[in-house]
């Protein structure tokens, strides 16, 4: 057996999910993974559930003054978790 050069399982695992041609679930998963580094703590503290659909993050806060000042802030969280990904995935987020 020939020995190769040793790879990061990162590096592999991206590897099999780019020959599968599964990348698109991941990176929806991603997106909601990262909502909780990109958004501060104390919107995540209020974020009871979040998910993407198609190319919409939906977000569910549960306080109503909060989801009023988060309006502003949308275009540049899309930013943000879009650049964080390194892909445009999200076009639009929801806040519920």
């Amino acid at each position: 057996m020939e020995r190769t050069e040793a790879l990061a399982v990162g590096d592999i695992l991206k590897a099999m999910m780019e020959s599968n041609g599964d990348t698109a679930a991941f990176d929806r998963h991603k997106i909601c993974y990262l909502w909780s580094e990109v958004a501060s703590a104390y919107i995540n503290h209020h974020t009871t559930r979040r998910f993407v659909d198609g190319d919409t993050l939906h977000v569910f806060i549960d306080s109503g003054p909060l989801k009023s000042e988060l309006a502003y802030m949308l275009p540049l969280f899309i930013e943000q978790l879009n650049r964080a990904v390194g892909k445009r995935i999200i076009k639009k987020i929801s806040i519920h």
